[in-house]
């Protein structure tokens, strides 16, 4: 007997509905229709299930009308939410008509969530009631979207941090000195820490990967996640997010817990701060996973409390908006920026530029932002990748002629002043024996296209490897840049004996 047959016979109900989710997971889309027809056929007994005196099995049966979308059991489906007494099922209801079509009933939602924030909270009742809250304004943003504030703090003193490459602190600092000479800035190690009343004018920065805030007077938060929320809710964040941004609260936010806790133990921490969150910020600030205009970052420290920091989605990053296409293996533009920075001085503005291996075009296009080349062109024998190149060049603004062509096949017909790569590297089926063979004949092509003082600017991942290789070929190496130690690339920088 099949387990839908055994539900409509009333048999083992509430096991066999939960065995019944179960295999819908597992269910093709043809076996997944035809079972959902079969419900609708037996719809009268399916939503005599919906009364059925086991609060599981009223449970159960709302989540599966979820997990089958069938919205033709949305009005009864409701009313059994309305009717049912156990605060632990009230939520499947909610659960399930999310993927309902449900816009008609965003009055009696709104209705049912001013009810509930009336409601005295109890040892009882908290855990049930923020869960229901939570699923009632998720149901509501979904439909109606949600406000979003706009930031304008803009000259409001503010202290921030800039995370960047930690081993180049000093690239980005001495960028931010150049705008901002009153900035002040604080001992960080990972980022560089600031004061600025010029924050607007540091955001088109392109070395740093990501802006967090701190939260003005406050550092670190306990590791009980009832101390966390008193301490977070009656700091002065909200005060801080009010200050920066037009419009009054609900302001929405996101937790993220970077700890050694499992992901179990994480789960029932982030669950238990954000409403408590909730709660003692009054519900001004409210948690969403999906709309959300601000992230509340803890980071475990060696103390085993956390370091709480704020990341603002009010504020919009479009620095790297060109880059629309991108392959695994491509560098990201904030760290091809940052290789421009380093070498800038052994750049020549007005230079033939060349990238053998120009994948989506990033290290062309970031090189440009900075130094203007006078011609640049990208070769790379992957169609894909080539397309990809145009479309974010287009994209960028910017003229880079793009060729579909191995590069120990390439002939130009005039030479180049600089060649500036982000070489391949062994990875997937690229194997360490043809990136060997792919260095050996690298420089001594490299040799044929680039004029007697030209230079070659390469992100490498094979040092060891091209140190003699250009020197076989009279290249000698005039400077390099640890970029990471992790995955032990340089930036170097060859010219010729």
């Amino acid at each position: 007997m099949s387990t839908i047959e055994a539900v409509l016979q009333g048999i083992d109900v509430r096991q066999n509905l939960s065995r019944l989710r179960q295999e819908i997971k597992n269910t093709n889309t043809v076996e997944k229709r035809e079972l959902k027809r079969r419900l609708i056929q037996e719809k009268e007994s399916m939503l005599c299930l919906l009364t059925d005196e086991d609060a599981k099995t009223r449970k159960n049966v709302a989540l599966l009308i979820g997990d089958l979308a069938l919205q033709s059991f949305l009005s009864p489906l409701l009313d059994a939410y309305q009717a049912e007494t156990q605060r632990f099922v009230k939520t499947s209801y909610l659960k399930a008509v999310k993927s309902l079509d449900y816009k008609d009933y965003l009055p009696l939602f709104k209705e049912c969530r001013e009810k509930l924030l009336g409601e005295e909270l109890s040892a009882d009742n908290k855990k049930h009631i923020e869960e229901e809250l939570q699923c009632l304004n998720d149901l509501i943003i979904l439909k109606e979207g949600m406000k979003r504030h706009r930031y304008h703090g803009t000259d409001v003193q503010t202290e921030c941090i800039f995370m960047t490459n930690k081993q180049y602190l000093y690239v980005l600092q001495n960028q931010i000195e150049q705008v901002d000479e009153h900035a002040e800035f604080l001992p960080f190690a990972a980022g560089v820490r600031v004061l600025t009343k010029r924050l607007v004018d540091l955001l088109p920065l392109r070395t740093y990967r990501e802006l967090l805030f701190v939260i003005p007077g406050m550092k670190v938060c306990e590791s009980d996640p009832q101390k966390a929320a008193e301490r977070i809710a009656h700091s002065d964040l909200l005060a801080f997010i009010k200050r920066t941004h037009d419009g009054t609260p609900p302001y929405y936010f996101r937790l993220e817990v970077k700890s050694h806790m499992t992901l179990d133990e994480k789960s029932t921490f982030t669950k238990k701060l954000s409403r408590g969150i909730e709660e003692l910020s009054g519900r001004t600030l409210l948690n969403s996973t999906s709309h959300y205009e601000f992230e509340i970052r803890l980071i475990e420290n060696k103390e085993h409390t956390f370091n709480v920091l704020l990341k603002l989605y009010t504020i919009k990053d479009d620095r790297f908006e060109y880059r629309k296409e991108y392959l695994s293996s491509s560098i990201k533009p904030v760290n091809a920026a940052l290789l421009v920075q380093l070498a800038s001085d052994y750049m020549i503005s007005d230079a033939q530029v060349l990238d053998p291996f120009c994948g989506v075009g990033t290290m062309l296009i970031e090189r440009q932002k900075v130094i203007k080349a006078n011609t640049s062109y990208g070769i790379d024998s992957s169609k894909e990748a080539i397309l990809k190149a145009r479309e974010n060049t287009e994209a960028a603004g910017q003229v880079i002629h793009y060729i579909n062509r191995d590069f120990f096949d390439f002939k130009h017909e005039y030479l180049f002043d600089e060649i500036f790569t982000n070489m391949p590297y062994a990875c997937g089926y690229v194997t360490q024996e043809s990136i060997r063979e792919l260095y050996i004949s690298f420089f001594g092509t490299a040799s044929l296209v680039l004029t007697k003082r030209g230079r070659i600017l390469m992100l490498t991942h094979d040092l060891p490897l091209a140190i003699p290789c250009a020197a076989k070929n009279q290249y000698r190496l005039i400077e390099k840049w640890e970029i990471s130690k992790t995955e032990m690339t340089y930036l170097v920088i060859f010219e010729k004996e």
